[in-house]
């Protein structure tokens, strides 16, 4: 009778009995492991012809440490970190060859996928003693490394990485060309939403960077004067040759105080929608084609045209409408004095408002971040996190030709264009 016997565990609360998950969980352990056995072995083969006095390989496989759980998205997988030594006991530190894992830092407790999970969570107003039941679908029920204690240390990393980025030497950088503009928040404890000033900017080399973000009292010209002011103290001495934002015109009456050689580049996302608002909805397809025709035209030239063409066809009975396009006709076509290839990036203020949409929709649906300090600090890690897959400029090589001076005539450098003429 008692082969008959069988025993069925019982469900935990708070488990999940999911076998696809189990098996993923197994098959990245086993890849993980494969994959760290392989980093080591790699790293004994660099030295393989170092030998010790009585002809001993220097450098050998030492063993594993003890076996330890690494929070990941699909729960925690147990690794083992490979040991490598060096068996020249007279070698100096310097000269000591020393195995470092990039795959499975010493301290790692979590995947860097995770940590950027947590200032999501934390954005959208989960407590920190909220974070295990928040998280116990992903990483399991037994998270000993996302504690309240472990959450608020990080937080408190997280204001000193902020720290020390808006102390960074700015010096030795150059921008040729930054993006503006103003993002609104609104914290659940304070009594009224505060902006965040966020500036952009592209390096010689084509890639964009997080240049300048602070909160402001509105998109006032003394709070972005305060944060241009900011980065000029910190080293940044020469100006970005051009400047793309919006109609706020705090920015660009603070920007013509502190880099007055910076050129002013309006954004035609911003710009149509103004137009827009002044003419009625049955007309709005009709005027974004016409308005497409001036921001997408081959030259300048064309769209002057273009322009006038809008004015003569809606001044005379929609003459709000023409004055708001026409006030900011230089600023528009500013773009035709850089090279073709970036004119892409250049007429909008896009790379920011993208960057932004998320953040807007997660703090819309949680009714906000719990503070404006809470919001500050995790819009921050985002735009850090999303910063990894901003798109770098096209048309890089361009860029030094900015960066020297070239003149540019409707996307074409002017050297160039008489040196193909002569031809």
């Amino acid at each position: 009778m008692e082969d008959d016997i069988t025993i069925t565990p019982l469900h935990q609360p708070g488990s999940v009995i999911d076998p696809l998950t189990e098996i993923a969980r197994d098959g990245a352990r086993q890849m993980l492991a494969a994959a760290l056995r392989a980093e080591a072995a790699s790293f004994v083969a660099q030295f393989a012809d170092e030998r010790l006095p009585d002809g001993r390989q220097r450098v050998v496989h030492h063993g594993t440490g003890p076996e330890r759980n690494i929070q990941t998205g699909i729960g925690p997988i147990p690794v083992q970190r490979h040991k490598v030594r060096d068996r020249a006991t007279d070698a100096s530190p310097e000269d000591t060859f020393r195995f470092s894992s990039r795959i499975l830092p010493k301290w790692a407790r979590r995947s860097p996928s995770l940590n950027a999970l947590l200032p999501v969570l934390y954005l959208r107003g989960v407590s920190t003693g909220d974070f295990q039941e928040a998280l116990s679908a992903l990483v399991g029920s037994d998270a000993p490394n996302l504690s309240p204690g472990a959450i608020s240390r990080l937080t408190g990393e997280w204001q000193a990485e902020h720290d020390r980025w808006q102390r960074r030497d700015l010096s030795a950088r150059r921008y040729v060309y930054v993006w503006a503009d103003g993002v609104y928040l609104q914290a659940r404890m304070e009594p009224q939403a505060e902006c965040m000033l966020v500036m952009i900017g592209a390096t010689p080399e084509g890639k964009k960077e997080l240049l300048g973000f602070q909160v402001g009292v509105r998109e006032s010209a003394q709070s972005w004067r305060e944060l241009l002011i900011d980065l000029k103290a910190r080293g940044l001495s020469a100006p970005p040759d051009l400047a793309v934002g919006d109609g706020a015109l705090g920015f660009w009456k603070a920007l013509d105080e502190v880099f007055p050689d910076t050129r002013h580049q309006r954004c035609w996302t911003h710009k149509m929608s103004n137009v827009l608002n002044k003419l009625p909805k049955s007309m709005h397809p009709a005027v974004k084609t016409d308005l497409r025709e001036i921001s997408q035209a081959a030259t300048r030239a064309a769209a002057e045209t273009a322009v006038n063409t809008f004015v003569e066809k809606y001044g005379v009975k929609y003459e709000k409408a023409v004055v708001c396009l026409t006030k900011d006709r230089e600023a528009l076509l500013a773009f035709y004095d850089f090279p073709a290839a970036h004119w892409d990036h250049l007429r909008t203020s896009n790379p920011i408002e993208s960057v932004f949409a998320p953040v807007r929709h997660r703090t819309v649906r949680t009714k906000g971040a719990l503070s404006q300090k809470t919001a500050k600090l995790m819009v921050f890690k985002l735009v850090q996190a999303a910063a990894k897959k901003w798109r770098r400029l096209k048309g890089a090589n361009q860029l030094p030709l900015v960066v020297e001076g070239v003149k540019f005539n409707d996307g074409v450098a002017e050297q160039d264009g008489t040196e193909s003429r002569a031809a």
